[in-house]
């Protein structure tokens, strides 16, 4: 019917209005209350070049430190997860995210 359209057509308004009102949030919303002592899984963007198991541009590892250390400093406990490359059948020791991991570890 017309009400009903009509009704429809205002609560999509609605959540409209409230869509363009409503600020992103970030990491740094959180608070130490909210994060001392929780479990947070980050997925870090670890893509980097690597020649042979020798990284070229660290760039995303430093740029990942910054979310890592401030929920720390809030008292969570973070792991790190991502993936390099794309093997085709299993797991290849050309994407092995060790050298990730030992460059992240020196920062």
């Amino acid at each position: 019917t017309v009400k009903e359209r009509s009704n429809f057509t205002q609560l999509q308004q609605e959540k409209q209005i409230q869509s363009r009102t409503m600020t992103k949030k970030t990491v740094e919303d959180l608070t130490a209350d909210q994060l001392k002592g929780k479990k947070v899984l980050v997925r870090c963007d670890l893509n980097v070049p690597l020649d042979g198991k020798k990284i070229t541009d660290d760039t995303r590892i430093r740029r990942s430190i910054p979310t890592i250390e401030y929920l720390k400093g809030k008292g969570a406990i973070v792991t790190v997860c991502s993936h390099l490359g794309r093997p085709k059948e299993g797991p290849e020791d050309k994407f092995s995210l060790g050298p990730c991991a030992e460059r992240m570890g020196e920062l």
